[in-house]
């Protein structure tokens, strides 16, 4: 019977000699021992209690249901803390604008006018010192149930991290929670002009903000809602979210928000202090004493003490959506004071521009950004046979400065699920790309929930379609409720092929945990099996991984249905940095116990493989 697979991750450990180990000092030891890879769990938190599978397309919350915090129970969060996590992602935690009537506990109707979907866009965030009143038992006790869950997850050994959304808010922000002294975005603008350092918007003076229309689309597919009537009260307009400054957005616009004033005036210009030159070598303490007495816009304050109230709470960490629309400058201001109450807090962030990367890394104090451009991007472009291996050897190098602050991941929010078909097409397929992508480089990995169970996202909530698990719907999520299984979180009612899939990824996960080769360096043993060994072609990639403690050697086939027997090489140069000897070492499959060997002849390594499009193999000496 032909194993499902798509790669060969061989992985072996050399033990250094005496005289290596004497070599490092005892800081280098606790370095070591310290450092190694993490793991975030992205949950979108709605979604993934939710036992529900009726799926009606724009369906209620009461026809398509709802996952709550209290569906994360002590068994659910040890599982995904076995599967290999360190980090949980619970997205969508805000309070955001939806349509549901919650006036009975205070809350503020939303328009369905300036609303996507039903349930609504967690990144059109209405008030920043609550949560979701969908996401509660008790909406009336919403924060206390989500503190739980904080105590919770930190029992169960995940350290929690949620969104702040700084580019933008909901058209309708109401602060039912604020804190003592704590106005509410744009309650001191003034609404006259379109701009002042400190007003928290821009505004279109003059002009009243229109709904916008389309042919094509109708709010709440053009049922009968007491708010749908062509208008929304705001006068004068402001600009929305992604920067459209017309009264009148494009239906494609993020309309449903408003963009975010950080000083940055309207020909692009900045009106507060910047960084000093060689401040991209300082540490956060000295950036967070630069902006001591510092004369900053309004919402860099506000932001700064949503993200201190809920360090305070217990968070251990952020993921800002879209950072780079916000200048580095305010991320160094407001990651620098997190830093300093929680020099170990998580900070992760949305920047899609090479040429900023480092900005945001050195200038804005961030600790990971996403490696969707370069590395995703090229991933899924080799799965889709568009394009070669080979390149990724250049994109990691071009990074080699900072790959450990590029956060690598297949699958989130925002992206196409692996296993669809517009996609990998099969969460087997998608093997090989969650091989290099968890093992490549020093930063963290992120999956998102279902993703190991092999998810498809097949379904069409009605605001969402098929392909990306949707965030605007009610919607149930077929593969994850079957791992699920009623609440007992046992994956009872996967396929066998579904349990295999995800022990593979509890077994990758949760080697890299514990590796500290995957800590080290890299370099790439492509080049040369490209040109010297046979059967090699451009849907194979391989390279290797080292530190003083642990040498590995990954290679990955990304070929749907093409195996082959290779003699893998690894170049006299690797053998000369790892000093090695010539003889044969024994390698172990470091997930599933196989076993092979590496012979090294005149300074020389080979390795007899199958790179198979049905079988698996990582090897351990």
């Amino acid at each position: 019977m032909k194993r499902i697979a798509l790669l060969v991750f061989i992985g072996f450990a050399l033990t250094a000699n005496a005289q290596t180990k004497k070599s490092v000092t005892k800081s280098q030891q606790k370095v070591i021992a310290v450092e190694k890879k993490k793991v975030v769990y992205q949950v979108f938190t709605r979604l993934f209690g939710n036992k529900n599978t009726t799926n009606k397309p724009w369906g209620t919350i009461a026809e398509n249901g709802v996952g709550k915090f209290n569906d994360f129970t002590d068994k659910a969060l040890t599982e995904i803390k076995n599967l290999g996590v360190t980090h949980i992602w619970y997205t969508g935690v805000p309070h955001h604008a939806l349509v549901n009537d919650y006036t009975k506990y205070g809350i503020s109707n939303d328009d369905p006018e300036v609303v996507k979907g039903r349930a609504g866009s967690p990144y059109a965030v209405k008030d920043y010192y609550s949560v979701n009143p969908d996401l509660a038992v008790d909406p009336s006790k919403r924060m206390e149930e989500f503190e739980a869950l904080i105590a919770r997850s930190h029992k169960n050994g995940l350290k929690v991290i949620i969104d702040i959304v700084p580019n933008h808010i909901a058209r309708k922000y109401v602060g039912l929670n604020n804190p003592k002294g704590v106005r509410d975005f744009g309650a001191d603008d003034n609404t006259g002009v379109e701009y002042d350092k400190n007003n928290n918007f821009y505004y279109i003076p003059g002009q009243p903000f229109q709904v916008p229309t389309s042919d094509s689309y109708k709010p709440l597919n053009g049922e009968e809602h007491p708010l749908i009537d062509g208008k929304f009260d705001e006068n004068p307009a402001k600009w929305t979210g992604n920067g459209s400054r017309l009264a009148k957005p494009d239906i494609n616009d993020w309309y449903e928000t408003v963009k975010v004033n950080y000083g940055v005036r309207p020909d692009g210009t900045k009106d507060f202090p910047e960084l000093p030159k060689g401040f991209d070598k300082k540490s956060y303490n000295e950036h967070f004493e630069f902006w001591k007495n510092k004369d900053v816009p309004s919402s860099w304050k506000k932001f700064r003490d949503i993200a201190l109230f809920w360090t305070a709470k217990g968070v251990d960490g952020f993921r800002y959506d879209m950072a780079e629309m916000v200048p580095y400058e305010f991320w160094s201001y407001m990651n620098s004071a997190i830093k300093m109450k929680n020099p170990d807090a998580f900070l992760m962030a949305e920047v899609y521009n090479p040429n900023e990367y480092r900005n945001y890394i050195y200038l804005g104090k961030m600790d990971y950004l996403y490696d969707k451009v370069a590395t995703y991007d090229k991933l899924k472009e080799v799965v889709q046979g568009k394009s070669s291996a080979d390149g990724l050897t250049n994109i990691q190098n071009s990074m080699a400065d900072i790959e450990s602050h590029m956060l690598h991941f297949l699958d989130n929010h925002d992206e196409q699920r692996l296993a669809s078909p517009e996609f990998a097409g099969s969460g087997e397929y998608g093997k090989p790309l969650m091989v290099v992508s968890a093992t490549i480089g020093s930063a963290p990995t992120m999956l998102y929930f279902g993703q190991e169970v092999g998810e498809a996202g097949n379904e069409n909530g009605g605001f969402g379609t098929h392909s990306r698990t949707s965030i605007f719907d009610y919607v149930g999520v077929p593969n994850h409720q079957k791992w699920m299984n009623g609440g007992k979180f046992d994956g009872g009612l996967l396929s066998d092929k579904e349990k295999e899939l995800r022990d593979f990824y509890k077994r990758l996960l949760n080697f890299t945990l514990k590796s500290d080769g995957l800590m080290g360096q890299f370099e790439e043993i492509q080049t040369i099996n490209r040109k010297e060994t046979l059967n090699y072609d451009e849907s194979k990639y391989a390279f290797v991984r080292w530190s003083v403690k642990e040498k590995l050697i990954i290679a990955v086939n990304f070929s749907k249905d093409k195996e082959a027997d290779i003699n893998l090489i690894i170049p006299a140069a690797i053998i000369t940095k790892w000093k090695l000897k010539d003889g044969i070492y024994k390698v172990t499959d470091q997930l599933y116990g196989g076993v092979n060997q590496l012979q090294v002849v005149k300074g020389i390594g080979k390795i007899k493989v199958n790179l198979s499009s049905s079988g698996s193999f990582i090897y351990k000496l």
